[in-house]
């Protein structure tokens, strides 16, 4: 039961970080990290998949690594984090909602700038762990032939 529980959540996020790719302001890569991790409980092969996707494998390997997120991927998050918040609030008419999501806003952008990682700084404090390659998955199940 609690693996299939886990592969249906699996599934859903996703769904939702393929819809964050075409979604401004929706977030992508933390969906297919929460995908990744509830794949690595449930189905090895899904799990596989995931992190053998072209864009996103390497920004969830990264993420696993402690690595963060690339500079510009930073940039740009928050600036279509900000810009969608600012256009969900003018759009939305009501002070309250327009506070709430521009609350939400700003969390999210705290998050991204302080709390995760510059991928560039943690490489240079990292010896020896090229800056423009993912890390190795050496510790990782290689998927079945």
């Amino acid at each position: 039961m609690r693996r299939l529980g886990l592969l249906a959540l699996g599934w859903v996020a996703v769904a939702l970080g393929g819809l964050g790719i075409v979604v401004p302001g929706l977030p992508t890569t933390g969906f297919f990290v929460l995908a990744a991790a509830c794949f690595a409980r449930s189905s090895p092969r899904f799990e596989q998949w995931v992190l053998g996707l072209p864009k996103i494998g390497p920004l969830v390997r990264d993420h696993r690594a402690g690595l963060g997120m690339p500079r510009r991927a930073k940039v740009v998050a928050i600036a279509m984090m900000l810009t969608a918040c600012s256009l969900s609030s003018l759009a939305l008419g009501s002070p309250l909602l327009a506070g709430v999501v521009m609350g939400a806003g700003v969390v999210g952008t705290w998050y991204v700038g302080w709390r995760i990682p510059t991928r560039e700084r943690m490489v240079a404090a990292a010896p020896g762990v090229d800056a423009g390659a993912a890390p190795a998955a050496s510790d990782e199940a290689q998927p079945a032939a």
